[in-house]
């Protein structure tokens, strides 16, 4: 697990915070020091502990751990939804700690995309038009030749005109992920994106993910509970009570389930 630290790391807005920490040239994402905490005093629940760690661009990343390991907060700061109480974000080479909610939100609109369980497809839209909506609604242009590679390389090419209701689940979440890829976001998150798939669905939708990062070089990180989901990464990072406690390179199921037995997932 890379976790350079070389620089020291300061909260948010302290005085002495480094104006340059040392960053691989090749990360999509990155934190330096990331801690987080929910309620005061006795009752506060330490949600990260001194977190660091990078993500390669073109590298497909899961990370698990226990219920309570910290996972999803993890993800939700690490892609500017939630903020930190110490350390330091960056989304494609850009410190997004401090960055004013609106340029947080435009930053999360042009460099970051989003898979999550819940399709979260406007019902009243065609594929075509969901895919194309952040977009529109951005005042942008779409990439038409980029759109229909995306369409054909996940297979909705005789699909886009259908509306949410004459589509598949899974055929709804390859949607969601052909949305995703359309700005060409420095990172797609993924949170648990194949919860509410079968696991013939599901698989078909990890495997699009996968060929994403490795055809398309796309950055994915993505948090789920599913050592099979999670055996199609490259990369398994490991949780608990808030901190990193290991990875896994390219694992089988096996692998993953033995490595959080060991956590006492």
């Amino acid at each position: 697990m890379t976790t350079s630290t070389n620089t020291p790391v300061n909260p948010p807005g302290s005085a002495g915070a480094p104006d340059i920490v040392d960053l691989p040239s090749g990360s999509a994402v990155a934190a330096r020091g990331v801690s987080k905490s929910y309620g005061r005093g006795e009752t506060a629940v330490h949600a990260l502990r001194d977190v660091s760690l990078d993500f390669e661009r073109g590298r497909f990343t899961a990370i698990m751990g226990p219920s309570g390991s910290g996972k999803s907060t993890l993800m939700h700061c690490l892609a500017g939804l939630d903020s930190v109480d110490a350390g330091r974000l960056w989304i494609g080479g850009t410190d997004i700690t401090d960055l004013p909610d609106a340029d947080l939100t435009r930053l999360r609109r042009d460099h970051v995309g989003f898979v999550f369980q819940a399709f979260n497809l406007v019902p009243t839209l065609t594929a075509e038009q969901n895919i194309t909506l952040p977009v529109a609604l951005a005042g942008g242009r779409v990439d038409s030749p980029w759109l229909q590679q995306i369409a054909s390389t996940l297979g909705l090419t005789d699909r886009l005109s259908h509306r949410p209701h004459e589509l598949s689940g899974g055929q709804q979440q390859r949607v969601a992920v052909a949305r995703a890829l359309l700005t060409r976001p420095d990172v797609i998150f993924g949170d648990e994106p194949t919860g509410n798939l079968d696991s013939a669905t599901g698989a078909e939708v990890l495997s699009l993910l996968r060929r994403s990062s490795r055809e398309m070089g796309q950055s994915i990180i993505m948090v789920t509970h599913d050592p099979m989901a999670a055996s199609y990464a490259d990369r398994v990072v490991l949780m608990k009570d808030g901190a990193l406690v290991g990875e896994l390179q390219q694992s089988t199921p096996e692998a993953i389930l033995g490595a959080l037995a060991k956590l006492g997932a």
